[in-house]
């Protein structure tokens, strides 16, 4: 059975919009379908400081995968569109590209996980405007409340 997947993606180095737009493509390719995606959303960092402001958006992509698979796919197209390091001695900072896993969904029925490799829903997509807003965009209404 398919699920549905809120991706929030961000980059505040190099060419942001032109790194999230291939960030979908993959996702495209190597996920699943992407049904839907935001605007984009600029915003300062959130949890470090820097001179450099990020863009955002959220997507909605259909797929089969288990989380655990499509974090892993997620990770790897990081990794290939030149994302080095998640954080730095556990601390936030400036990035190419980073995609996160928000909320998922079978059905009307959420995932709940919560282990060393991944917390759904995502810790603390409701204190970040820069995933509540696009992702508000892009809801389901019938499905997913904000």
């Amino acid at each position: 059975m398919n699920m549905i997947y809120y991706l929030s993606l961000g980059a505040n180095l190099g060419e942001r919009e032109r790194t999230i737009q291939q960030a979908i493509k993959n996702i495209e390719q190597q996920i699943g379908n992407v049904l839907r995606c935001s605007s984009f959303y600029y915003s300062k960092p959130w949890g470090f400081e820097s001179k450099n402001d990020f863009c955002n958006l959220c997507c909605a992509v259909e797929t089969a995968m288990p989380p655990l698979e499509v974090l892993a796919r997620t990770q790897s197209i990081e990794r290939t569109l030149g994302r080095t390091e998640k954080t730095i001695k556990g601390n936030y900072s400036d990035r190419l590209i980073d995609i996160d896993l928000i909320r998922v969904f079978n059905g009307e029925v959420e995932i709940f996980m919560n282990d060393d490799t991944l917390t759904l829903p995502h810790k603390d997509w409701q204190q970040r405007d820069f995933v509540r807003i696009p992702l508000q965009e892009i809801a389901n209404p019938d499905t997913i409340t904000i």
